[in-house]
């Protein structure tokens, strides 16, 4: 299905053009499958190419972009507001603003990061129940309108610092497995709802609907169909009180794309399905919408490391490489992530023919300790893992690192989060050119120059190349033989 026949089509393209979002990407790769082997052969080239000591992201923006096909096709009736706490990589974000996501923005720099993508206002929510007031004041000057509340206080703020907001009612809905539980901060209890209708009325602040956030990287697709039970029910307790009529839902986030968390994301989506078709079918006219992250983050994102120290003490190899907890890796704090992670073998070595190869499959493997770079014991990466007998100047590949992580990361000891670089590439995958045709078709002046022309059976140009100039002074440079 596409965009227009899912959400009215009401892409600002024109906004959307005032600024050239081709300057986002730095370098663009087009490569077959996004296959762990197509990416560690990118890594491997890169590595060699530009001598990287240093760790680095590696972003493949047409998984990306078959991420955002499949929600649509999954749950047409629910257009997606993109988290932008989970990474705010810019060229993450303008991949998504030109196929036609809103954005969840939770403070001033977050919306200002999204408007200067060129993204009308009416696709962004100020999903923070509890705002500072110069931020309230700031998307009232740039006309932000729509924002969530969950207390009678936020309600007073938002009529001394912005008249013109339009408010949504958030309120508690919990998954109990969900990996970060959010109920114990935010959300108005049911027994709190009909009074906070009633003082925003008061007020002369509308309440156009409901939101809630059943837990980020959500284990139980049920906690949906509560939740969207129980927004209903707020819907009710409105108009019994002869409100203004509600028309928007916002179902939060919690939907993961891999293997991250135990709740598959069509069984999330089969659960929502049902339930709006239950509590808010079509003829209510309610407007849904959803604030995912990690499910667009996580997957397309991949960290190379370096191995940069190494000691054996009895059975266990140990080694540091040049991120961790105070880096990328916080998401084992704070985020409760669990790493997934492969070795890739780049020796200065005549053992190893001074080459990098990804498949140590055949290698012995030993019990491992991976740390962090900086001086803190806490920086413990990795513990009784499974590696070959690794050198300094090799790599470790974690992928699925997208979500909250550089996002969350500090500098601490002087290593920078901002120091780690990104390399971007556009996997075709088994659906041959289908992806850089639908992103080209709906996203023009995203896509004009760089990525491949199509010929007319469908497949990339043979040889093909070209470049486009950005504001940094770089070039993006994609080239790629044919797609089957």
């Amino acid at each position: 299905m596409g965009l227009s026949s899912a959400w009215g089509g009401d892409r600002d393209d024109k906004s959307m053009s005032a600024t050239d979002p081709r300057h986002a990407y730095g370098s663009m790769h087009v490569m077959q499958s996004g296959s762990h082997v197509e990416i560690d052969s990118f890594i491997r080239s890169t590595i060699q190419k530009h001598g990287m000591e240093d760790a680095f992201y590696v972003l493949d923006l047409g998984l990306l972009v078959r991420l955002f096909q499949g929600w649509v096709q999954a749950m047409p009736r629910v257009r997606p507001f993109y988290a932008v706490k989970c990474s705010p990589d810019r060229a993450l974000l303008t991949t998504l603003a030109a196929l036609g996501a809103g954005f969840d923005c939770a403070s001033k720099a977050e919306i200002s990061q999204v408007l200067d993508l060129g993204v009308a206002t009416d696709r962004i929510v100020f999903a923070n129940p509890c705002k500072m007031q110069s931020h309230v004041a700031y998307a009232a000057s740039v006309g932000v309108n729509l924002t969530t509340f969950d207390s009678e206080s936020e309600v007073y703020k938002v009529k001394a610092h912005h008249p013109g907001a339009v408010l949504l009612l958030r309120i508690r809905t919990d998954d109990r497995g969900a990996r970060c539980p959010l109920g114990v901060k935010y959300g108005a209890l049911m027994c709190e709802v009909e009074h906070l209708l009633r003082v925003a009325d008061n007020l002369h602040v509308p309440v156009a609907g409901v939101s809630f956030h059943i837990g980020s990287g959500a284990t139980d697709a049920f906690s949906f169909t509560d939740a969207i039970a129980a927004a209903r029910e707020v819907f009710d307790i409105s108009e019994r009180l002869g409100l203004p009529k509600m028309h928007i839902l916002d179902i939060g986030g919690g939907f993961t794309s891999g293997c991250s968390g135990s709740l598959k994301f069509s069984d999330a989506a089969t659960a929502v399905n049902y339930a709006l078709d239950s509590y808010f079918p079509l003829d209510m006219g309610v407007k849904i919408i959803a604030e995912p992250g990690r499910y667009f983050a996580e997957t397309p994102s991949t960290l190379a490391t370096t191995v940069i120290g190494k000691r054996v003490r009895g059975e266990v190899k140990e080694y540091w490489i040049n991120d961790g907890i105070y880096g990328s890796m916080n998401s084992l704090l704070y985020d409760h992530a669990v790493l997934k992670y492969r070795p890739l073998i780049c020796l200065a070595d005549e053992s190893k023919n001074n080459n990098c190869h990804g498949d140590c499959s055949s290698l012995p493997t030993h019990n491992s300790t991976v740390f962090g770079p900086t001086c803190d014991g806490l920086d413990t990466v990795l513990q009784g893992a499974s590696l070959p007998d690794l050198s300094i100047g090799d790599w470790i590949i974690f992928p699925d690192m997208g979500a909250y992580t550089a996002a969350a990361g500090s500098s601490f000891n002087g290593f920078s989060m901002s120091d780690i670089p990104t390399f971007y590439v556009f996997s075709i995958n088994l659906q041959g050119c289908s992806t850089l045709g639908y992103l080209k078709g709906i996203a023009p002046q995203l896509m004009k120059g760089c990525v491949p022309d199509l010929n007319a059976a469908g497949n990339i140009i043979e040889n093909w190349a070209v470049n486009c100039s950005s504001t940094s002074g770089r070039q993006i440079s994609v080239s790629s033989g044919g797609c089957s």
